[in-house]
């Protein structure tokens, strides 16, 4: 019997099954010594889509369980080190199989929760252990903010530091993800996954289904409604071939989401024309791109956050100053 079969069953049964499955599988691959390739894309095939009907404790189980791990399933891994804060701080914290391009991408996502859990990773990169002071600072500035605060703006030695940590985090995810050259499997198929973008586009509501395809790209839902905003179909069209979706299933999302592209057959061939001619590496490095250019703008804006804070309370200060 294989992964799917037990996985049909247990999908038609009760959610208790779900999550014995779903604990045991875990707890049988990490007992393997050394898990093959077939083992561990069978434990994505069987555990995603199990992970909608288990509990956060058995979500939290199975980070604590993987967190240890020199090898997993990089789609569940995924999933979970994506989950809330308590369920991924395992993975956060000690899993070896995040680098450094994926922890700076979980903050820019999470903001403090996951960078909070982050900074207690041992030897965490340095550029990150800033960034995350500089959060902490930033956040620790707005709650403190209000017209009777008398603090003064930021000295102007620190915006420079920000900014030069800023550059620093830039150059880093750009050496990382020139080092990782686009890979077939970069983006592991979730069984799913179709079934999920479909349903969600299929309802007409966009932030459904662009909050459908953040989660499967990995980004944030704000970054993917900057990039369906602009024009054409080519940004959609890269999202799903970097997924690896069937040409007949990435037409049928593009034509729920955009009808208006597909007003007769000839603009129906030119799409499927275009999909298969995409290089699927291609699309993989264009949605890298686009995880970069999301990081940069978060770290731009929690830069200009702070010192905006910084300048409203230094205004006050000044305003309090000239009433005496």
């Amino acid at each position: 019997m294989s992964a799917s079969d037990f996985r049909d069953i247990v999908v038609r049964g009760d959610a208790g099954k779900a999550e014995r499955l779903f604990r045991a599988a875990v707890s049988a691959f990490c007992s393997l010594p050394r898990p093959s390739r077939r083992e561990v894309a069978q434990l994505d095939d069987l555990t995603l889509p199990l992970i909608e009907l288990v509990s956060v404790e058995a979500r939290r189980y199975v980070a604590a369980a993987l967190s240890e791990c020199l090898i997993a399933p990089p789609g569940l891994l995924g999933r979970l080190a994506d989950d809330r804060v308590d369920v991924a701080a395992p993975l956060l914290v000690r899993s070896p199989l995040l680098g450094d391009v994926d922890l700076i991408a979980l903050i820019g996502k999470h903001g403090l929760p996951h960078a909070r859990a982050i900074a207690r990773r041992p030897q965490l990169n340095p550029t990150i252990a800033q960034l995350i002071r500089a959060l902490e600072a930033s956040a620790a500035a707005a709650a403190q903010a209000s017209p009777e605060s008398t603090e003064a703006p930021a000295p102007a030695s620190e915006q420079r530091s920000a900014e030069e940590t800023r550059q620093r985090l830039r150059a880093m995810m750009r050496e990382e993800l020139d080092a990782r050259r686009p890979r077939a499997d970069d983006f592991d198929p979730d069984p799913a996954l179709f079934g999920k973008l479909r349903d969600t586009a299929l309802t007409g509501n966009d932030l459904m289904f662009q909050t459908a395809l953040a989660d499967a790209l990995g980004m944030s839902v704000e970054a993917v409604r900057a990039i369906a905003r602009l024009p054409g179909y080519s940004s959609l069209l890269a999202a799903l071939r970097a997924l690896d979706l069937g040409e007949e299933q990435a037409f049928l999302i593009a034509a729920a989401v955009s009808p208006t592209q597909f007003p007769h057959p000839e603009t129906i061939r030119m799409f499927i024309e275009r999909y298969r001619a995409l290089d699927r590496a291609i699309a993989v490095e264009r949605v890298r791109g686009w995880k970069l250019e999301m990081v940069a703008t978060w770290i731009q804006r929690n830069g200009a956050a702070a010192r905006a804070s910084g300048s409203a309370s230094g205004t006050a200060a000044a305003k309090r100053a000239g009433a005496r």
